[in-house]
C-alpha cells in the first residue's frame, strides 16, 4: 500500500510562528537524512491526520511531495498534544532504497482464542511486546509482522526467535543477542491467586505440625 503526503515548504519558524501555524489548521515538521539538507515543511492537519491514524502510516515507507516534488521517507518522531490529541510536530527521515534501516512494526496476534492453553486450559493471553524492531531494505519492509498462538500450552511463552520473518527481514534484538519473549499464555489471575493461597495455607500447616512434633518431643523429655 502506498501512502502519500503533501507538505510546503516553511518559511516561517519559531515558537510562535509554530502556534499561529497551528491555530490555522497547519502542522509544522521538517524531512531529514540523506545528501540533501533538512528542510522545514508544512502539512495540513486535517489530511496528515486522516493518514496518521493509521498504523501503517508508522511503520511504512511514505511518499513524501514537497511543492511537486517527490521523496521516501519514514515517520521518525512526532509530538501530539496531550489533551486534544492533535499532531503538533512531525519529523520525516529520508531513505535510500540500497540502504538497510530500522524500523520498529507492529505485531498481529493470530489464533489466541484457539491455542490450547486458552480453549482447553482456561488460560489467558499475555502480550509482553506489541512491537519490535526490524532491519531491512526500505522494499522489504513489512508492515505489520504476524505472530501465530496456535500451538502455544498453558504456561508457555513465544520468543522473537521462533516468529516468522519475511524474506531479508531480521529483528534488531536477535542480532545482538537478545530473544525476549513476546507474548504467552497464564492462568487468570484468579486462579493463581487461589493456588497460591492454598500453596500458602498448606505451608503454615506443614509449620505448624512441625512446630507440634517439636513439643511434644519436649514434654517426652
Amino acid at each position: 500500500m502506498s501512502i502519500n503526503i503533501k507538505a510546503v515548504q516553511r518559511d516561517v519558524k519559531g515558537t510562535s510562528a509554530s502556534r499561529r501555524l497551528r491555530r490555522e489548521g497547519k502542522v509544522p515538521g521538517v524531512v531529514y537524512g540523506g545528501e540533501a539538507d533538512a528542510i522545514p515543511l508544512l502539512f495540513d492537519h486535517k489530511e496528515l491526520f486522516m493518514e496518521f491514524r493509521h498504523e501503517a502510516f508508522h511503520a511504512s515507507i511514505l511518499n513524501l511531495e514537497i511543492d511537486g516534488k517527490k521523496e521516501d521517507v519514514l515517520l521518525r518522531d512526532y509530538q501530539l498534544h496531550p489533551v486534544r490529541n492533535t499532531i503538533q510536530h512531525v519529523d520525516f527521515q529520508r531513505v535510500s532504497a540500497t540502504e538497510k534501516i530500522h524500523v520498529k512494526v507492529p505485531f498481529h496476534f493470530v489464533n489466541a482464542d484457539t491455542c490450547p492453553g486458552v480453549k482447553t486450559g482456561g488460560g489467558i493471553v499475555g502480550h509482553i511486546l506489541n512491537e519490535a524492531e526490524v532491519s531491512c531494505l526500505p522494499k522489504e519492509l513489512p508492515e505489520f509482522i504476524e505472530v501465530d498462538l496456535g500451538n502455544l500450552e498453558l504456561g508457555d511463552s513465544i520468543h522473537l526467535s521462533e516468529i516468522k520473518l519475511p524474506d531479508n527481514v531480521e529483528f534488531v534484538q536477535l542480532a545482538h543477542g537478545a530473544d525476549p519473549a513476546v507474548s504467552s499464555i497464564n492462568k487468570p489471575r484468579a486462579a493463581a491467586e487461589v493456588e497460591e493461597t492454598t500453596a500458602a495455607t498448606e505451608e503454615g500447616e506443614v509449620a505448624e505440625g512441625e512446630g507440634d512434633d517439636s513439643a511434644a518431643e519436649g514434654d517426652a523429655e
